[in-house]
């Protein structure tokens, strides 16, 4: 019973951790307009890029990686099995989709679940950055990139980290990632989708 109790509290937790906005709370500290009102309206480091500020948009992408990758890390490190590592990794996956603090409305999940792969299986990650960068790079779509990444990310955890807890947690995140970018599946589709701006000048 005392283990059960203690894993809630973890999931809660990991939870609560996901919940915070790292593109909120970066882009109120730096001055700069809210997220939600500009660009996409996503909270993200993308859409924080936009702004012009790149110092904030690679903030907020540390951030979201962090509370992904710290959650998962310290449920790892007490002893937590695989099963329980998954769900405090898909806790704060979700806390980061469907935040407590901002009436469940959040951002896309692409970092944070990175974070949580990457406590998990730092290798699959290091394809995956691999990956996102090529198809950014080529495209300069981040949401193509994106998708194609989460897709490859339960296929490559079957190589490298074939455990099923893991293997699930990135098929149920790739399915999450998905629903997420419904709209920007249909502007890729249309040709309307927005493109990363490499020259955007820094502050």
């Amino acid at each position: 019973m005392l283990n059960l109790f203690l894993a809630l509290v973890a999931l809660f937790i990991a939870y609560l951790v996901g919940s915070f906005s790292s593109a909120i709370i970066i882009s109120r500290l730096k001055g700069l307009e809210d997220p939600r009102n500009v660009g996409s309206g996503n909270p993200g480091a993308t859409n924080v890029l936009r702004s012009g500020d790149k110092t904030a948009a690679i903030l907020t992408l540390l951030g979201d990686i962090l509370k992904g990758f710290v959650p998962v890390l310290i449920a790892r490190l007490i002893g937590g099995g695989p099963a329980l590592v998954a769900l405090v990794g898909l806790a704060a996956f979700l806390g980061h989709l469907y935040p407590v603090y901002y009436q469940f409305k959040g951002g896309k999940g692409v970092a944070t679940a990175g974070g949580v792969l990457l406590a998990i299986s730092p290798l699959s990650v290091f394809f995956l950055i691999c990956l996102w960068f090529i198809i950014a790079f080529i495209t300069r779509y981040s949401s193509l990139a994106a998708l194609i990444a989460a897709v490859a990310a339960p296929l490559l955890l079957m190589l490298v980290k074939p455990m099923l807890p893991y293997i699930a947690l990135a098929g149920v995140i790739a399915g999450f990632l998905i629903w997420r970018h419904r709209e920007n599946i249909t502007r890729l589709l249309k040709g309307t989708e927005s493109k990363i701006d490499l020259n955007s000048s820094g502050s």
